[in-house]
Order: C-alpha cells, then sequence, then structure tokens
C-alpha cells in the first residue's frame, strides 16, 4: 500500500487583533527543546509569520488524521508561548507586511525575486505519495494533470488578502503563481526528460536549487514521492484527510494506468492553467473546467468525475466511504473560503474570522 505524508503551512497571528505576528523562529526554538524522538517535523518557512510541520509516512487515513491533528496541537501550544496562535488559513485576511527570514536562502530570494518573494506569505498543504522508481513518478506525473484542479477546488481556503475580498476562492494559487517556475506542465513521457527539464531550468540561472522548481506535482527531491502541491492548507483538519485520501488513489489510478499502457491525456498546458484559474475563481461555489472534456461544468459534476475516476483505488485502499462522505460535507457546506466568507457576514469584521477560524484550526 502506497504511504503519503502531509505537509501544511500555519499562519501565525496575534489571538486577539488576528493581525499576522513574526515570532516563528522564537515558536521553533520553543519547539526544538521538547522535541521527542519521533516527534513531527517542524520547520521554518520564507516569512516569520508562518511555518511548517510534516507528518511521517501513514498508510492509515485515521492514523494521518491524529497525526495532523497532534501536529496542529504542537505548533499552537508553542505559538502561545509567545503570545500568538497558529490558524490554518492560505493568506491572511487582515492587512500584513511580512517579514522575510533571514536564512541565506531567503535573503537570495529576496534579491533575485523582489516583491514576489515579499509579498509571499501564503500557506499550502503538500501531499506526497509514495512511487516505485522515477519512472514510474514520472508516468505518474504524466496521469495526473487534468485532475490537479479539482483539488485547488476542494481546497479552497484563501478570499481575502490584504484586507479585502480578492474576488478569488483560492487567492494564494494565484499568489503562488507568481514563481517563474509555478504551474502546471508538460507531458514528460519519462524520467530522462524530467531529469534534463530540470537541469536546463537549473542551468538558466533564474533558480536557487531544484527546490525552486516549483512544478504543480513533481518528484520531491529528497523522497520517493510524487508531491502534490496544489491545495491550499484546508480550514478543516478533515478536509486535509480526504485530500491526503484522494491524492493517494490518483497516484494509484495513474500508475495502474501507465502499467495497462494506456497513454496520459495530452490536454496542453494552456488549458491547464486555464482550469487551475477556474477552480482558483470558483472554489466550489461556481463552475470548473471538466477535467476530461475541458469544458465548463457544475462544481458538483467535476467532483463526481474524479470521484468516479479514483473509486477503484480508493476501494482498494479502504478509503472510499471516507471520501465520499468528506466531499458530500464539502459540496454541502463549502470550503473554508465559503466558510470565511460566512463569517464575515455573520461577524462583521475580519478578525472576528481569524479568532473563529482558530477555533476550527484546533476542532
Amino acid at each position: 500500500m502506497r504511504s503519503v505524508g502531509v505537509e501544511e503551512e500555519l499562519l501565525l497571528v496575534d489571538p486577539d487583533s488576528g493581525v499576522p505576528c513574526a515570532v516563528a523562529l522564537a515558536v521553533l526554538a520553543s519547539a526544538a527543546q521538547e522535541r521527542a524522538e519521533k516527534e513531527e517535523a517542524f520547520q521554518a518557512e520564507l516569512q516569520r509569520e508562518q511555518l511548517e510541520f510534516s507528518t511521517s509516512p501513514q498508510t492509515e487515513m485515521g492514523e494521518l488524521a491524529e497525526e495532523i491533528r497532534r501536529c496542529r496541537e504542537r505548533v499552537s501550544a508553542h505559538a502561545r508561548a509567545w503570545g500568538a496562535a497558529a490558524v490554518a488559513l492560505a493568506t491572511s485576511p487582515l492587512p500584513v507586511t511580512p517579514s522575510l527570514g533571514s536564512a541565506t536562502r531567503h535573503q537570495w530570494l529576496a534579491e533575485r525575486f523582489g516583491m514576489t518573494a515579499q509579498e509571499q506569505l501564503t500557506c499550502g498543504c503538500h501531499v506526497h505519495v509514495s512511487v516505485a522508481s522515477d519512472e514510474e513518478g514520472v508516468a505518474v506525473l504524466d496521469r495526473i494533470r487534468p485532475w490537479l484542479s479539482v483539488l485547488t477546488a476542494l481546497s479552497a481556503n484563501s478570499p481575502f488578502w490584504q484586507g479585502r475580498d480578492s474576488g478569488y476562492s483560492s487567492y494564494r494559487s494565484r499568489v503562488w503563481g507568481r514563481w517563474p517556475s509555478a504551474g502546471p506542465t508538460e507531458l514528460f513521457g519519462s524520467a530522462d526528460r524530467y531529469h534534463g527539464i530540470v537541469r536546463d531550468m537549473l542551468a538558466t540561472g533564474a533558480l536557487l536549487d531544484e527546490g525552486m522548481v516549483y512544478f504543480d506535482a513533481r518528484l520531491a527531491h529528497s523522497y520517493p514521492t510524487v508531491e502534490i502541491r496544489v491545495a491550499d492548507v484546508c480550514l478543516d483538519a478533515r478536509t486535509t484527510v480526504v485530500l491526503a485520501a484522494l491524492s493517494r488513489a490518483l497516484v494509484e489510478t495513474a500508475a495502474r494506468q501507465w502499467e495497462n499502457g494506456e497513454p496520459a491525456s495530452r490536454h496542453g498546458v494552456p488549458l491547464l492553467r486555464l482550469a487551475a484559474w477556474q477552480a482558483a475563481r470558483s472554489g466550489l461555489d461556481g463552475p470548473l473546467v471538466h477535467p476530461l472534456s475541458m469544458r465548463p461544468a457544475p462544481a458538483e459534476s467535476a467532483v463526481r468525475a474524479f470521484l468516479h475516476h479514483v473509486e477503484d483505488s480508493l476501494a482498494d485502499h479502504g478509503d472510499l466511504s471516507l471520501v465520499r462522505s468528506g466531499l458530500a460535507a464539502l459540496l454541502d457546506s463549502g470550503t473554508g473560503a465559503r466558510v470565511q466568507r460566512e463569517l464575515l457576514k455573520g461577524t462583521g469584521t475580519l478578525a472576528d474570522v481569524v479568532r473563529a477560524c482558530l477555533v476550527r484550526t484546533a476542532a
């Protein structure tokens, strides 16, 4: 059974005002002092107003869910020691001037990319799914491309930017798309060609290293996994688990297609970019670009097509019931973006939105 690991980036905020606060280094130092032998990994991100945790590889979704909640609780506990709180929001609803980290890498990014780096306070969720080889991994990358926009729509949790409604459900994905290596990819065809393209990208001098190859999905450079990178951090940890189960089933389905000699869809990058844009704009509250036809479709239709596509793999992993109920809840109650907008209507202030989301992060 393929293993799954999750990386979540969390926003650090003042629990009263809701404004992001630059305490990541202090929180990480506090966590390091109490780290147990098998404790999950916490690490700094680009800005001091955020940090990331990584789960261990898991094969059971129940165990993954427990670890995600435990990691969120641990980050929150260490943040409280410094007068802060950790919240699962993909962008800050309130205005903020981010504080870049002082690491050499962060300073290189600031010098090289200017405002793109300075303004990049976004929190995503990355899902790692194990693969047997680079060749299998690249075959998977080629075959999952049309489905990734649906994962963006399901995870959408960033409607606000600098104190205003952005008009998007996942504005994080639009801000992230400013990086020159971000976005959907062409068909690679083989592991050799994938690695050749990465080498050519690095040879341009525009990127610092392989870690800056920000494809929507890529071969992880430190683990034998495919890393799917299109999701917002999810307000509800249960949504994260549904995304992880869907991602594993998507990878397994693609690997089986490759083994059976089924070719990858030849949808071009321009169509995939438009599908990603539409998912970011609508979330589940408007039309999506259908992954098969590349034509407008109701969000529910695109989600059901995704479920049908991976249903056998979900059943084989024992995740079908979990995913069915999770998708039904999302279609009924909405994504984090809808929740945030409804909270604003009910409370009237973005600070109240953040405070309410703190409670939901810990649920």
